[in-house]
């Protein structure tokens, strides 16, 4: 599972619905929402293989 610090709750949660993409500078991203509040949180990087 893909993580991410969420800015409402204060900690590092699961990624609900990640989803792919790329950044103007071509970086891997992922984005997704929380799944506690609802917010949407974003991770720079690579989502992991069967993730």
């Amino acid at each position: 599972m893909v993580t991410a610090y969420c800015v409402k709750c204060t900690a590092k949660r699961d990624i609900k619905y990640p989803e792919d993409t790329t950044l103007k500078n071509r970086r891997p991203a992922v984005k997704g929402t929380c799944p506690e509040c609802g917010t949407k949180v974003f991770r720079i990087g690579k989502m992991p293989e069967g993730g």
